[in-house]
């Protein structure tokens, strides 16, 4: 309670009391059943209202057709959203949270693929979202929309959500009436501070007049200095007072970024931690009624009591951190921070697949999203306690191991290698990517919580594990680097021409340290993941000058789902990085390369001391199919190289079956 006391704390919101000042703030989980809150999106939010959140801002709802932005929204202006969501709050108020329900309408920046619909805005500019424009409203239009958020409010009280989040983030459309940048109109909504802001006070007031003085409303901004012409600071901050002064916003969350500066809305680990503290104490400083909430990139309790402490807020908002623990504020509560499985700012499984419009889940975290499925973060104990062992210590193995200890099983995990990981650690070896280190010292704290016997620089053999005495077996091995260089865009090649001279590397042996590089290395990234893009990142960082070269359009593609690709291209750029995109490797000659053009066949010399081929591993899998007299289970890259997000799901999902 000391260590965070400011955290812990309780504070009240228009009579309703949060039992300490961690939000799990609105953000897009993709949940809905056919639009409707089913036991998927039911679980995911009860969970973290068990795990001791003091307040829950669900799922935006679109307020209106032409608000529709994701193929998981909620019905808009449907009554048939009614009995889903009683069956949440109810059970969320039953764990002693407050629950609020955000409302939302984007504006310019709909999704006519879902909508069908023209996208509403005050200007009619054109869309950040796709390339359509939008529709500038007539005044008729206005109040059409002012109704349909007074009508989404009422249905909020209506199914037990103590008070609605009105979003003004990100360019959404009260954003929109706000800038000059984006209200051009001459009439009453447009021109002078009090007529731009006209919608958003006229849409609060009748909010407060329908839904009543004990009805929470919040209020989302966001702050996005990249971009101070859509708005300003100074403005920002004169618009927050004029409306507090009306006395009807009880709460003001700041968060980070804008579709201008879409990386910021969600920031990877390529940026900061605490992106608005510095506006959210100028809120802070002018507000006279409402909290002010502070989000992006608060990640950790202490992250949360140092914010908290200095007065730069009085809530935050903790949405991956309780994504990837749902058990957070109970942890910290508990004096257990340290058991908290901290989020690593991947935005692989939550961003990456919101991005493709599918639910969400979590890297690190496979249970969200499946919390209907299988219990959340909680393990009931097996029926009859086995004895496992598990070969191998990446992330299918540590978590196979982890969670067949917390169901009482006894558990011995061995590995080749004098530290746990694998591939994985050396992804944490990568520029700003620590937090997967310590990830790595998490789970070697549960181990030791759980009793698991782990033994490093221990490799079994086929006889040694036939002889041990487990009862079940998982094969949680991993993979191993192509030897080949071949390539998918050469499948007429087994392997790649002049692989034979050597210096032809991997790139976990790049970030092993075990290859010895010259000056002037070629990356050829075939997946375009962090695998190539880390690595090249890493030796740019060395000191070494890279060419980085990739059959996709532009480097770094199958992260940019994650929202962190141009920032990692920033960096590599200002350290001399070459991309070469839209090229394979047709040779390599011991001393550079030649690459061919994939859209005129052309090909060209490129000088280098080395190559690192980044491509697809193999399983390694030197074991019978079934050990005698033992279950025998194969996860992770052992049964096939995938990314770490499904060693994870492997690892969880077998566990719970043990």
């Amino acid at each position: 309670m000391t260590r965070h006391r400011h955290l812990l704390s309780s504070i009240d919101l228009r009579g309703h009391r949060l039992k300490n000042r961690i939000v799990f703030g609105a953000h897009t989980a993709n949940m809905s059943d056919m639009g409707l809150p089913g036991p998927r999106a039911a679980a995911y939010w009860v969970e973290r209202a068990r795990g001791g959140a003091g307040m829950i801002v669900t799922e935006p709802v679109p307020v209106h057709r032409t608000g529709v932005l994701t193929r998981g929204n909620y019905l808009h202006a449907d009554d048939a959203i009614l009995d889903g969501f009683r069956r949440v709050t109810e059970a969320v108020k039953a764990e002693g949270c407050v629950i609020v329900q955000q409302l939302y309408h984007i504006g310019a920046h709909g999704d006519s693929d879902l909508s069908f619909a023209p996208h509403w805005s005050p200007s009619g500019l054109p869309s950040y979202h796709d390339s359509d424009g939008s529709h500038a409203m007539t005044e008729s239009e206005i109040e059409e929309l002012l109704d349909a958020h007074v009508a989404a409010a009422i249905r909020s009280r209506q199914a037990g959500f103590q008070g609605v989040e009105v979003w003004a983030a990100y360019n959404s459309l009260l954003d929109q009436f706000w800038s000059p940048w984006s209200n051009r109109r001459t009439d009453r909504w447009g021109g002078s501070l009090e007529n731009r802001t006209r919608f958003s006070r006229s849409l609060i007031e009748r909010i407060r007049k329908a839904c009543g003085e004990d009805f929470i409303i919040g209020l989302a901004v966001s702050h996005a200095p990249a971009y101070p012409a859509v708005m300003p600071d100074d403005q920002l901050v004169d618009l927050v007072a004029l409306h507090d002064a009306t006395g009807h916003v009880d709460y003001v969350t700041c968060g980070y970024g804008s579709y201008q500066d879409f990386e910021g809305i969600i920031p990877a680990f390529t940026h900061a931690e605490k992106l608005t503290t510095p506006m959210t104490a100028r809120l802070k400083a002018v507000v006279r009624h409402a909290k002010i909430t502070s989000e992006a990139g608060v990640r950790t309790p202490d992250n949360a009591e140092t914010i908290l402490a200095s007065g730069e807020a009085d809530m935050v908002s903790i949405v991956r951190g309780q994504i990837a623990d749902p058990y957070l504020a109970r942890k910290t509560a508990e004096g257990r921070a340290e058991d908290i499985r901290g989020c690593i700012s991947c935005n692989q499984m939550c961003w990456g697949r919101r991005s493709r419009d599918y639910w969400i889940s979590c890297l690190i975290n496979p249970s969200a999203g499946r919390e209907f499925e299988w219990g959340g973060d909680r393990f009931a104990r097996a029926a009859v306690a086995a004895s496992v062992l598990v070969v191998g210590a990446g992330p299918a193995g540590l978590e196979a191991a982890r969670v067949a200890a917390e169901r009482g099983h006894r558990v011995e995990i061995v590995e080749a290698l004098p530290v746990i990981g694998g591939q994985f650690r050396l992804a944490g070896m990568q520029p700003r990517r620590a937090q997967i280190l310590d990830l790595m010292d998490w789970y070697e704290r549960q181990f030791a919580r759980l009793g698991v016997n782990l033994r490093l620089n221990t490799f079994l053999d086929e006889a040694e594990i036939a002889a041990h005495d487990a009862d079940a077996v998982v094969l949680a091995t991993g993979s191993l680097p192509d030897e080949t260089g071949s390539q998918r865009w050469r499948p007429e090649w087994d392997k790649l021409p002049g692989i034979e001279l050597g210096r032809v590397w991997s790139p976990e042996a790049v970030m092993r340290r075990a290859a010895r590089l010259g000056d002037t290395v070629v990356v050829y990234d075939e997946g375009s993941n962090w695998r190539g893009v880390g690595t090249s990142w890493a030796m740019a960082e060395q000191g070494k000058r890279v060419i980085h070269v990739t059959p996709e359009a532009f480097v770094g593609k199958e992260i940019a789902r994650t929202a962190a690709d141009a920032a990692a291209r920033r960096r590599m750029a200002a350290l001399g990085v070459e991309f070469v995109t839209e090229h394979d490797i047709a040779a390599w000659h011991g001393n550079g390369v030649t690459v061919r053009s994939l859209l005129t066949g052309a090909v060209r010399a490129i000088a280098a001391s080395d190559l690192v081929m980044c491509t697809t591993n193999r399983a390694f899998d030197p074991w019978p199919a079934v050990f005698p007299g033992k279950a025998t289970h194969r996860i992770g890259d052992c049964a096939a190289p995938r990314l770490a997000a499904y060693a994870f799901h492997d690892g969880r999902k077998l566990g719970l079956a043990l």
